[in-house]
């Protein structure tokens, strides 16, 4: 017979049982309080899900079109503004096809990990792409992995200095956290839809069959929706280009720390250099942002060549005559710095690893021949100089005065720290109107036409300017920067007359102050940015040699540059770079080559050469 076993009621529990929170080594109350709350959400969410199943599908085909919308839309993303139109994204993305495929090869655990990955890089593509299309906008280049990252901190800069603090620090914050919105959500858009392809395991297989067919078919034929082909790789050819941006950087660093040791005239002693300038008062002065589009674009050509054309005619009475060319410059709607380090030392400065290799070195920029010879004082006016500038011993100056040596104490414009005519009033206080020994060489840095131009400075008198307090109701009446700052027409017309101001301040202050010995060399730094110029617009600016002493304008004879201080369209158009050896070469100066290993050219020079003063440098 079968064994019975009595029916046993289980025991009560105590009253304290001994439970898993009471064992050594368990989770904390409080760890095991989070996670009940938390599955006690997962529960209410599947609970809402099973008492609401239609709101419940919608809200999830919403999700899964909008994770589909977003995936696909970055890997079509352009980077750049001018691409961004409806039939870039009217066009089948490989990168899609193959994703697909591999997830649904993989099992539940990698599959997910394999989504979040492929969202992760997604996303951060799409902030590449996101910043290429500013700095393209900005700075007409791509953004570089390598080198940029500090040019972002000076945008919020920029940004403080245009629209206040509070601005560039809500700035800064938005966009730190729409960078990481970005990456969170395109990794869960992917590991939502790899887990819609594992759920349909047989028709996404046969969907994805299906595109990758139509795909090859159409990147076979060449076939063309609105203008573009259907089939495209574009965020994988984004990818590629990031990399070998980086690779190129990396090369190019070595490449031009070795171009950057070879000078033609870096041995040559000082009596040997700028011997037909002797006795002459040099001033090289950079004009912000005065590009070739101030002379020859529609909107701003007008009032900016009647400036030029007063400004020759005034000059002229004063006995002044000058000849104008065409500079291409290393930048472009930014990055003065390179401008300024490109036309001063005769190399290729494009970049801020480039800038940081030259001013860590001693290569001879223009501005040092002059303190080499030992027969000119040298100076800097910097009024954009807000903080350490070691740079000053590399270009040769000896004294700087930035924006807290001049005593202005009125407003500022923008981000401009004082007024372009009153930083030539006080650079004719604090120096060019001094009794000296020797002659003056300067390197002046005029401000007042940095964008976003707004509000901008007007003429006063001469005598009017004083401690800058007269320009206190000028700067409240003024245009405002948030005005204008997305507005192109706008700032086409602000950026014009901030050109035409500045040339006015300088060209008046050439007259009032400028004797028989006065040599001025001006330019523009750089373009300014695609908005203004243009889309596409050259990188070329507007040089001018000015001088009473006719001889120093018959020394540039076969430069064939215009007459006046508006170059003709057809007039010489030479690389930056080349403006040093040009200019040193035309008031006879001698070369004396150093090698690319530092070393002096035995056969064209056997004098010793001095030696070397180690110097630190860092970019601004």
């Amino acid at each position: 017979m079968p064994v019975i076993t009595p029916f046993r009621r289980p025991s009560r529990p105590p009253d304290h049982a001994p439970d898993d929170t009471d064992s050594p080594g368990s989770a904390p109350p409080a760890a095991l309080g989070a996670l009940s709350a938390l599955r006690a959400r997962l529960a209410h969410w599947r609970a809402w899900r099973t008492r609401h199943p239609r709101a419940a599908l919608v809200a999830g085909r919403v999700t899964t079109s909008l994770s589909a919308i977003l995936v696909v839309g970055a890997l079509l993303l352009p980077n750049t503004f001018v691409a961004l139109e409806p039939n870039r994204f009217a066009r089948i993305p490989g990168e899609a096809v193959v994703a697909a495929v591999l997830l649904l090869c993989l099992p539940r655990v990698p599959r997910r990990v394999a989504a979040a990955l492929f969202g992760t890089g997604l996303g951060a593509l799409t902030v590449l792409n996101l910043l290429d299309m500013g700095f393209t906008e900005y700075l007409g280049r791509s953004f570089n992995l390598v080198l940029d990252w500090g040019l972002l901190d000076d945008a919020q800069s920029f940004v403080a200095d245009s629209m206040g603090g509070a601005a560039a620090t809500w700035a800064a914050v938005g966009a730190a956290a729409l960078t990481v919105l970005l990456l969170v959500l395109m990794a869960l858009a992917a590991v939502r839809l790899g887990e819609l392809l594992a759920a349909h395991r047989e028709r996404a297989a046969r969907g994805a069959l299906m595109a990758a067919t139509v795909w090859m078919t159409c990147a076979a034929l060449g076939v063309q929706t609105f203008g573009v082909p259907v089939a495209t790789t574009s965020a994988s050819k984004a990818a590629e280009a990031q990399a070998h941006r980086v690779v190129d950087t990396l090369r190019d660093e070595a490449a031009f720390a070795k171009e950057a040791k070879a000078d033609r005239f870096g041995a040559t002693p000082g009596a040997q250099l700028v011997p037909d300038l002797r006795g002459k008062d040099m001033i090289f002065t950079f004009i912000e942002s005065y590009g070739r589009s101030a002379i020859e674009d529609p909107v701003m050509a007008p009032g900016v060549g009647r400036t030029l054309d007063a400004s020759t005619e005034a000059l002229a009475k004063a006995g002044f005559h000058a000849r104008s060319g065409w500079l291409t410059s290393a930048t472009y709607g930014g990055s003065s710095w390179l401008g300024h380090s490109t036309f001063l030392s005769g190399l290729w400065v494009d970049n801020q690893q480039r800038y940081r290799t030259v001013t860590a070195g001693d290569h001879l920029t223009l501005t040092k021949a002059f303190r080499k010879t030992g027969d000119w004082d040298t100076v800097g006016v910097m009024p954009g100089v807000q903080k350490a500038w070691p740079e000053a011993d590399w270009y040769g100056l000896d004294k700087v005065y930035d924006a807290f040596d001049m005593g202005y104490r009125g407003p500022k414009f923008s981000w401009s720290t004082m007024p372009d005519q009153y930083a030539l009033e006080a650079f004719q206080r604090l120096e060019h109107g001094r009794e000296r020994d020797k002659p003056l060489m300067a390197e002046v840095i005029l401000t007042s036409s940095h964008q976003p131009w707004a509000p901008i400075p007007r003429m006063v008198g001469w005598d009017e300017v004083g401690d800058g307090s007269v320009y206190d109701g000028i700067e409240a009446s003024g245009v405002k920067a948030s005005d204008i700052i997305t507005d192109s027409a706008r700032s086409k017309e602000e950026y014009g007359k901030s050109i035409q101001y500045s040339v006015t301040s300088l060209t008046r202050w050439l007259e009032r102050y400028g004797t028989d010995d006065t040599v001025l060399v001006f330019l523009g730094d750089h373009q300014p940015l695609a908005r203004v110029s243009g889309n596409g617009a050259s990188r070329d600016v507007p040089v001018s040699i000015v001088a009473k002493d006719p001889k120093v304008l018959d020394a540039i004879d076969d430069w064939n540059w215009t007459e006046g201080l508006e170059p003709t369209k057809d007039a010489p158009v030479w690389k930056m770079s080349s403006f040093r050896d040009r200019f040193l070469t035309a008031y006879g100066s001698t070369p004396h080559p150093t090698g690319a290993g530092g070393l002096i050219s035995r056969r064209r020079c056997p004098a010793r050469r001095p030696r070397r003063r180690q110097r630190s440098r860092t970019g601004p």
